[in-house]
This record gives structure tokens, C-alpha cells and sequence, in this order.
């Protein structure tokens, strides 16, 4: 006999927990999402391309996910990357694999992921109920056996809770799912924005807006301890810093006060200070008759000439035949060692996931289901599970959307 069940949120993991839910024909599945339509924030992710998934095994997965990974085990072993895109090529959607092993629709199209999945949603007869905002979960003898949508109760046999968590609230996570849960009596820890770009507080920032830097290496202190540190991409915007590199460095702040918190940025890594310091000289024996101010364009991007010339503590107007050694070495530095004070994050609604959620000490791992109340699953970013960048949050997604939709 079949169980009425209902999924509450119609992003990546309500979705995919709906579709696995109701491959067993004899149940009656239903999505209430509050939005005029399904996969809000799946429309944004990747800047508009959808990173659906990293091409790599579980090992790289439980690698990259920084938030309880041990959690995912069963999620992961599940359903893994393989199995998300044998999914949605099986159902007809063209994907690539690019740098760092993201993968992405072909089309490069992130709407062409969410026509997908409402695609199989409409093959397995799953209801969606949009517009319907639910106010409260109806719980007996520790069981699940409703709940009100839109002022209206309804009974069901199960429901898996796929809310989101608090970033990027205008798609509809507003943390709903938290307030179930404590409700509930079920334990959600401590929240924060993660992969996020960071404030700020040199002045220079706002001069160097929209500059990019490539190949360069950050590293972050907290009170002189080094907490995270890699190669990779930035930019400078109003505020501060973002891009792929910062919003990973991001993560290694959850929890912090951004007190004495501080980064470095290595403009030439693959040079040693001795070498950065003949390619410098190289370049003023090129410019030998020229003022230090014009000395540096081979070495900089323009738009961070003068920036660096100020930190250098050298006169721009000096020639720079009189620039003396230890003028050089201050150059040299600065160069490797750009400092950057960070005093916050970007807030929620910059943020790509949320850190923190429902406690993974209340879920069954192998189900996502809740120890406390039956017939109560928790899936995707309202648990307290959370990756770095390279869709590896998407993943997460998908594992548990997939594995309470089996296990109703």
C-alpha cells in the first residue's frame, strides 16, 4: 500500500527526494514550495551555469566537504557523482566536465538543469504545489502525520524537509526549515554564511575594484596562526575581496569574529624572493632613466601600479637608478606579502550555502531521517553539512535528496 508523502521545498534535494520517493508508483507524492516556481536558487548556482556535481570519486567528496563529512558516507556511497550525471544524462541533458572537474550542462544553461528535473517529476506523477508556504509540521506520539499549508491542514505519512538554509534569502531559504526543527525539540547548531566574500578594511580595495588576479596565493591568519592557505583567483571589489579563491578562504572563518584576522596575497608565487628580485632588476635595467613610477608595468597589471608603489614606501617620482637595495628588498616584500585586514563577511545574502543547520546527531545518516520524530526526514543545505566551491554542495544535494526519497 502507498504512503501520501510530502516534500517540503522544490530545489535540488526536494526535487531529487521527490523523484526517487515516488519511483515506487503506489505512493502519492506531493512538493509545496512557497515560490511561483521550482528551482529558484538552482537558477543562480554557477553564476547562472549550474556546477551540478565534481567529476571524482567519494574520497574527493568527503575531501572537499568541510561541515561533518562523516555524515555523508552513506549519502555519498549512495548516490555519487557518476550516479547524478548518469541521472540527468539518462534523462536527456547534455553535460561537460571543465577545470577542477565541475560539471556543467552543456549548454551552459541552468534552466536546462531545472527543466529536467521537473521533466522527471512530471514522468512520476509527483504533485507541485507552488505558492504554498508551510507554516507548521503536526507531529503525534513522535510521529509525523501532517501539517498546515496556506492555513490548511493536511495529513501525510512522511515528510522530507528540504528548505535550504539562509543564503540568498530572495530565493526562498529563509530558514523555514530551522524552525521546524526546534519546534520540534530537534537541535540546530550555530549558523554562518559560508563561501562568501569578505570585507575589507584597506581603503585600497575600493581603488583596485574590479581587478583580477590570476595565479596568485592567499593565506590566512588568525592572531599569526595560518588557518588556510592555496593558489588560485580573486578580485578586488567596493567592499573587498571575492572570487573563487576568497570564497573557499571563507569557509576556514565560519565561527570566527573575524578578529586579528588577516591575508596575504602572494603576487608571484612561482618566483622565490631571490628571483622576484632579479626579474625586478631585469626590468629597471629596461628602465634604467625612467621614474620608479613607470618601472613596473611589466610586472603588474596597470590598475594595481600605484597601490603597490605606496605600500613600497618608494618615491614615485624617483629615478630609478637611485632606487637602493634595501628600497628594492621593501618591493620585493610587498609584492609577496600584500596585506589585507579582514573585518567581516558579505552576509547571507552573498553567501553561497550556509554553515550549520540541523544537527547530524539527530539524523539517522543512512536515511536522513530525524532519531526523534518518525517519518521526518531532513536533506540538503538545512542540515548541518557544507562543502567548498566546485559543486560539491550540489552533490550533497542530490546524495541526500536521493536517500530519503528511497528510504520512504
Amino acid at each position: 500500500m502507498g504512503k501520501k508523502i510530502v516534500v517540503i521545498g522544490g530545489g535540488a534535494s526536494g526535487m531529487m527526494s521527490a523523484i526517487m520517493a515516488a519511483e515506487d508508483n503506489e505512493n502519492e507524492v506531493v512538493i509545496y514550495e512557497k515560490n511561483e516556481k521550482l528551482g529558484k536558487k538552482i537558477y543562480i548556482t554557477g553564476k547562472g551555469r549550474c556546477n551540478v556535481t565534481n567529476n571524482s570519486d567519494v574520497d574527493n567528496l568527503l575531501n572537499n566537504t568541510i561541515g561533518n563529512p562523516y555524515f555523508m558516507y552513506s549519502a555519498y556511497y549512495s548516490f555519487n557523482s557518476q550516479n547524478v550525471m548518469e541521472f540527468f544524462e539518462g534523462e536527456g541533458l547534455n553535460l561537460k566536465t571543465e577545470r577542477g572537474n565541475r560539471v556543467f550542462p552543456k549548454s551552459d544553461k541552468s534552466n536546462d538543469v531545472i527543466r529536467t528535473l521537473e521533466k522527471k517529476l512530471r514522468k512520476n506523477n509527483v504533485k507541485i504545489r507552488l505558492n504554498s508556504e508551510v507554516e507548521k509540521l503536526i507531529c503525534e506520539d513522535k510521529k509525523i502525520v501532517g501539517l498546515i499549508v496556506n492555513g490548511v491542514k493536511t495529513l501525510c505519512d512522511k515528510i522530507i524537509v528540504a528548505t535550504g538554509g539562509l543564503s540568498y534569502s530572495s530565493t526562498g531559504s529563509t530558514g523555514d526549515g530551522y524552525k521546524f526543527a526546534k519546534d520540534l525539540g530537534i537541535k540546530v547548531t550555530n549558523l554562518s554564511p559560508s563561501l562568501v566574500p569578505l570585507k575589507v578594511k584597506e581603503e585600497f580595495a575600493k581603488d583596485l575594484q574590479g581587478l583580477s588576479l590570476k595565479n596568485i596565493k592567499v593565506t590566512l591568519k588568525i592572531n599569526n596562526k595560518k588557518i588556510y592557505s592555496h593558489l588560485g583567483e580573486m578580485m578586488f571589489t567596493h567592499f573587498g575581496i571575492t572570487g573563487p579563491l576568497i570564497l573557499t578562504s571563507s569557509r576556514y572563518l565560519v565561527g570566527s569574529n573575524f578578529k586579528n584576522t588577516e591575508m596575504f596575497i602572494d603576487l608571484k608565487p612561482s618566483l622565490s624572493e631571490g628571483e622576484l628580485d632579479n626579474r625586478i632588476l631585469r626590468d629597471f635595467k629596461k628602465y634604467n632613466n625612467k621614474d620608479f613610477k613607470n618601472g613596473l608595468k611589466d610586472l603588474l597589471p596597470q590598475k594595481i601600479v600605484d597601490t603597490i608603489i605606496k605600500l613600497s614606501l618608494i618615491d614615485p617620482d624617483k629615478k630609478i637608478n637611485e632606487i637602493t637595495k634595501s628600497e628594492r628588498n621593501n618591493l620585493v616584500k610587498v609584492l609577496k606579502n600584500l596585506k589585507i585586514t579582514i573585518i567581516d563577511s558579505n552576509g547571507y545574502n552573498q553567501a553561497v550555502v550556509t554553515s550549520g543547520g540541523i544537527s547530524v546527531d539527530e539524523l539517522n545518516p543512512s536515511t536522513c531521517e530525524s532519531k526523534k520524530i518518525r517519518g521526518l526526514f531532513f536533506v540538503g543545505e538545512v542540515i548541518d553539512v557544507d562543502c567548498l566551491t566546485g559543486g560539491y554542495n550540489m552533490q550533497v544535494a542530490f546524495s541526500t535528496g536521493y536517500l530519503a526519497g528511497v528510504s520512504c
